[in-house]
C-alpha cells in the first residue's frame, strides 16, 4: 500500500482552490454566490475526530499486544489495512472539499462588508481548518499502522501495514 504524499494532497488543495475562486467569480457575475453551508466544518471535524479515536485505539492496542500484556486484544491486519485506506480517502477528499472552501473563502475575502458574505468566510475558513485536521489525523493514522523496520527488508525501509 503506498503512503499519503503530502503534494498530492497539496496539489489537491491548490486545483480545486484556484477552480473555486474562478467558479465563485464567474457564479458572482450571473448575481448570486453558492452557499458555503455550516454543516461543512462540522462534518470534516467529525471525520477528523473518527480517524483520531481509530488512530488511539489502534495505538494502544498495538502497544498492549508488543508489551504482551496478558488479555491484550491483538489488531487484525485487514482491520488496519482498511482503516489506513480510510485515512487516505478521507484525506483526500478532505484536501478537495478543503481547496474548494478555500477557493470560495479567498472570493468572499473581498466583500467582508456584507454580513451575509462575511458568515460564508468564516465558515468557508473554518471549513480549511476542519480539512487540515483531517488530513493530519490520517497522517497519524497511517504513521500508528506501520509496520516496524525489518532487518531483511531490502529496501532498508519501513513497510506499510497491508
Amino acid at each position: 500500500m503506498k503512503e499519503l504524499r503530502i503534494r498530492t494532497l497539496a496539489a489537491v488543495f491548490v486545483v480545486a482552490g484556484l477552480l473555486s475562486w474562478a467558479g465563485a467569480r464567474l457564479w458572482n457575475a450571473v448575481g448570486t454566490l453558492p452557499r458555503v453551508p455550516l454543516a461543512a466544518p462540522i462534518v470534516l471535524a467529525l471525520i477528523a475526530v473518527v480517524l483520531l479515536s481509530t488512530a488511539l485505539s489502534l495505538r494502544a492496542r498495538l502497544k498492549a499486544q508488543r508489551e504482551r500484556r496478558p488479555g491484550a486484544k491483538g489488531v487484525d491486519p485487514l482491520m488496519a489495512a482498511r482503516a489506513v485506506v480510510f485515512g487516505q480517502a478521507s484525506a483526500l477528499v478532505a484536501a478537495l472539499v478543503a481547496g474548494m472552501y478555500g477557493g470560495a473563502g479567498a472570493f468572499l475575502l473581498e466583500s467582508l462588508e456584507v454580513p451575509a458574505r462575511r458568515d460564508q468566510a468564516i465558515y468557508a475558513g473554518f471549513s480549511v481548518l476542519a480539512g487540515i485536521a483531517v488530513i493530519a489525523a490520517a497522517f497519524f493514522l497511517e504513521r500508528v499502522c506501520k509496520l516496524p523496520e525489518d532487518d531483511d527488508n531490502e529496501h532498508g525501509g519501513a513497510a506499510p501495514a497491508a
